[in-house]
């Protein structure tokens, strides 16, 4: 997530943006499918296929443990109450038996409220406790699940969606004509050697740490909406005033949806991906650079660390009060930034699409370790601006990660607290201005080769799965033969 507006005043004035071509408007055709996703086997892979490139769909047989969401939203015409029914295939891959399955009820710290009327764990009847404001959901288990098992758990859920994008930036919100469903279903949260990752977490962070699932994802709405969802758009139908949409994606750390009856399409492709602007049609033709901005960066980060796995990537519209946020092959882009000649739109757009590396193919715990996806887009961000304009890019963007560490005073804070572990301020000013340095010193320490060749093995080697700072640190030095541990406490550890 980029949390506040990028001036990038030193880049731009140095620089002509470069204009996309005038791009189709129609709206990509969904493939039908066969058979009814939702009632397919949970192991079956085989529908997921077509939304990921060719080189990315051999980690359909990597994953056969990986968690399945089926879930079904019914959003009414009110736009702001949505009820929902959930089935999920877990897992446990632990090395230890689980007693329980949590989930995360984020709507409850966002503003909203989600209630769970029926608990089900393999078809019957089961009665959850709360905890963390009502925002986890702690299901029993008759019997121990021992590692390799699995368990399929069913819940009904309703929604009530605020209508202000006060909490959490407006991440879950309906406002401004425009309906955003961020974390809007009870998910399932990390299990690690801290136990299950569950926490209240401070409003000015991420706030999901989440493995890789797949998920077959039915939307009923009203038929004015223009839907845009994480993954491939399966089947459509309509009845009356509603429609019925139904969605797979996978792997993926989460699901989003936005909605609104004013947006429209500006697409392009970058190589096998079909890269979607939705927005108002007054936002057109900031819609446009904003397109141009994205394939720029999808290009650009391809080539220095992996292919982009996914055969559609889409940017939305929204009033949220971030200046963008990051999904998976989704990212939402606040309307205040969509407008011709805005010098921050480049650098949000290309830090949210660092995002799709460092945060959804290669996953960290967004919570406790912001530095190792948010400081590491803010290099990448960096590293996109130095390739497209050269010297004066990489000049105006080092200024502007000086000029937000400043906003703490220049503090040697540490990178590799945990968000709560920081004030606002200073969350803002060392995870984004002083993090993003560290990178660069870093890049600087093992020289270019090293670097670059370490970065690729580490995107290559925790593709699809989590990686601590001790994985981190331990690669670089492999790729160095050096020694980092001085430089790591100098910048990164209390």
């Amino acid at each position: 997530m980029n949390l506040r507006l990028l001036p990038l005043l030193l880049l731009l004035l140095a620089a002509s943006a470069c204009r996309p071509q005038t791009p189709s408007t129609a709206v990509p055709s969904p493939v039908p499918s066969p058979t009814d996703p939702m009632n397919l086997p949970w192991e079956d892979r085989s529908i997921f296929s077509a939304g990921l490139v060719g080189p990315a769909r051999s980690v359909l047989d990597e994953m056969p443990s990986a968690t399945v969401y089926h879930l079904q939203y019914e959003i009414n015409a009110d736009l702001i109450h949505l009820q929902g029914q959930e089935q999920v295939h877990y897992t446990n891959t632990e090395s230890q038996a689980l007693d329980d399955v949590r989930f995360r009820l984020f709507p409850n710290i966002l503003g909203g409220d989600m209630q769970i009327p029926q608990v089900e764990v393999d078809e019957q009847p089961i009665t959850p406790s709360y905890s963390l404001e009502d925002s986890l959901l702690i299901v029993p288990l008759a019997s121990p699940l021992k590692p390799g098992e699995s368990v399929t758990l069913g819940l009904d859920f309703s929604v009530t969606i605020p209508d202000t994008v006060e909490y959490n930036y407006g991440v879950l919100a309906y406002a401004e004509g425009v309906l955003a469903l961020a974390h809007a279903y009870p998910m399932i949260p990390v299990y690690n050697e801290e136990g299950w990752n569950a926490e209240v977490p401070p409003h000015y962070g991420d706030i999901t740490f989440a493995d890789m699932s797949f998920f077959i994802v039915r939307v009923t709405a009203p038929k004015n909406l223009t839907l845009v969802a994480v993954g491939r758009e399966l089947d459509r139908k309509e009845s009356g005033e509603t429609q019925t949409v139904t969605y797979a994606a996978g792997p993926v750390r989460d699901f989003y949806l936005a909605a609104s009856p004013d947006y429209e399409i500006v697409t392009e492709r970058a190589g096998d991906t079909s890269i979607n602007f939705f927005a108002p049609a007054s936002l057109r033709a900031g819609a446009q650079d904003g397109l141009a901005f994205a394939v720029r960066a999808v290009e650009d980060i391809s080539q220095r660390y992996a292919a982009f796995p996914y055969t559609e990537l889409d940017l939305v519209g929204t009033p949220t009060r971030a200046s963008g946020i990051e999904y998976p092959g989704m990212i939402a882009i606040t309307n205040g930034l969509i407008v011709p000649g805005n010098q921050s739109l480049e650098g949000t757009v290309a830090h949210e699409v660092a995002h799709q590396w460092f945060y959804n193919l290669v996953g960290s715990d967004q919570l406790d370790q912001p530095w190792l996806d948010e400081s590491l887009a803010q290099f990448v961000t960096l590293q996109y601006f130095t390739d497209k304009y050269g010297q004066s890019g990489a000049t105006g963007f080092k200024q502007y990660l000086e000029q937000r560490w400043q906003r703490a005073g220049g503090d040697l804070i540490p990178i590799g607290l945990p968000v709560a572990a920081y004030s606002d301020q200073q969350y803002g000013a060392i995870i984004y201005g002083r993090g993003g340095l560290f990178f660069e010193a870093l890049h600087q320490q093992m020289g270019t080769d090293a670097f670059d060749s370490f970065m690729k093995d580490y995107t290559s080697t925790y593709s699809w799965d989590i990686a601590t700072p001790e994985d981190f640190k331990s690669l670089a030095e492999k790729h160095c033969s050096c020694d980092l541990t001085a430089m790591f406490q100098e910048w990164v550890y209390p």
